[in-house]
């Protein structure tokens, strides 16, 4: 086999060309936004950011998390995770808005008062502050160099792997740093999620937090795998690679990711519900009640019970209409269960969705799926130098 034989397909490339014009539209939508409504708009767009920066570190995750493993199902998903992984370029830019934005986003601790009534505990005060190396500019740069630094570490592995196989230093490196490459993504995750989102409810903390964004995330990536693949098999190289073992290994790993995250955040609920404190109690106040209380119903129904049924089928598991249907839908209410995390922080808010949620969700999207894409066709669409990758697609005899 060749690199060649293993190019992106048509496919690829329509994908690419559509979600730039979804992109682009939802892009001047954006740009109205940002002119007229400023503060609406910095709301919606970190929604959307926290999205598309899921995409892409859950994929960086997934990616060590199978060298870790060595499991065949990482195998077959490892250039399209490798691809979103580099798509991190293109998230580093959208992060820079929200420096722009920081007095719509973060004004109840930029203006909270030193001392006396809505006044932040001494650490409060030194941790959220943008002042000094470790301030809130000087975290963010600390957390893009960490994952830069594994992105880049494993993806130039990767394509040093497929130009000589039989260099097993390369495989043992990968090997090597993928354990402490998933410590430092969890760490940098948890931090850069209490920093760009729980700030935004300063008097609140939970120790779980970032956990749910680790879980959110790993979800999201392990769904859009799931729908490329499917996309990918209906042509050639992969209509003849891909098989419903593959699928099926695929389902049971976004089966167990959500049931991760259902156990953090069942764990958060139970945990600061049974403490009954004020300070901690305001979280869940405020979102399970109202119309709030309707979001969190929907979220507790369509992102956990609805394709927990479905996907404890074996045969919806191993099918290529119904897997990544579930999938698409997982990826949606991913977008719900950010919007119903991040939003109600915000005075005067309803969980009515703005033109502002649809239009940043399109531009960031379109446009991450855009380079994506245009990542996926950069190198061939599997890892030719691996040497289990000979089994990992034979088919079966069974």
């Amino acid at each position: 086999m060749t690199a060649q034989d293993y190019q992106a397909p048509a496919s690829v490339g329509r994908l690419q060309t559509r979600a730039l014009v979804v992109g682009v539209i939802g892009l001047l939508i954006s740009l109205v936004g940002w002119f007229t409504a400023p503060a609406k708009f910095y709301q919606s767009y970190l929604i959307a950011f926290m999205m598309v920066l899921g995409l892409s570190l859950g994929s960086l995750g997934l990616v060590m998390l199978q060298h870790l493993t060595g499991g065949h199902w990482g195998i077959i998903i490892r250039r399209p995770l490798e691809a979103a992984s580099r798509a991190l370029w293109l998230v580093l830019i959208f992060f820079f808005p929200i420096l722009l934005g920081m007095k719509y986003l973060y004004f109840s601790w930029l203006t909270a008062p030193k001392s006396g009534e809505g006044a932040l505990s001494p650490f409060a005060q030194h941790y959220m502050t943008t002042e000094g190396l470790f301030g809130f500019y000087g975290r963010a740069v600390i957390y893009f160099v960490v994952w830069f630094i594994l992105m880049l570490l494993f993806n130039s592995w990767s394509r040093r792997q497929d130009a000589d196989a039989n260099d097993e230093t390369v495989r043992r490196k990968m090997k090597m740093l993928a354990g402490p490459g998933i410590i430092l993504y969890v760490f940098g995750i948890t931090f850069a999620a209490i920093d760009w989102v729980m700030s935004l409810s300063p008097h609140w903390a939970s120790t779980i937090y970032g956990f749910l964004f680790v879980a959110g995330q790993i979800i999201s990536s392990m769904a859009l795998m799931i729908a490329i693949i499917v996309m990918l098999s209906r042509s050639e190289p992969f209509s003849h690679i891909i098989q419903a073992r593959h699928l099926h290994d695929l389902g049971k790993l976004l089966f167990a990711f959500i049931m991760l995250w259902a156990y953090f955040d069942f764990s958060q609920l139970l945990i600061i519900w049974s403490g009954n404190l004020p300070e901690e109690i305001s979280y869940y106040r405020s979102r399970l009640y109202g119309s709030w209380g309707a979001v969190a119903i929907i979220v507790l129904v369509f992102h956990f019970f609805v394709p927990f049924f479905l996907l404890l089928s074996r045969d919806i598991k191993r099918n290529l209409k119904w897997l990544p249907a579930v999938a698409l839908w997982m990826l949606l209410m991913r977008c719900v269960d950010l919007f119903w995390m991040i939003r109600p922080d915000f005075p005067n808010t309803t969980a009515v969705p703005t033109i502002w949620d649809f239009a940043a969700l399109l531009a960031l999207g379109g446009l991450w799926v855009w380079f994506f894409a245009l990542q996926l066709k950069q190198r061939p669409l599997l890892p030719l130098g691996e040497p289990k990758l000979a089994e990992a697609i034979a088919h079966d005899e069974h």
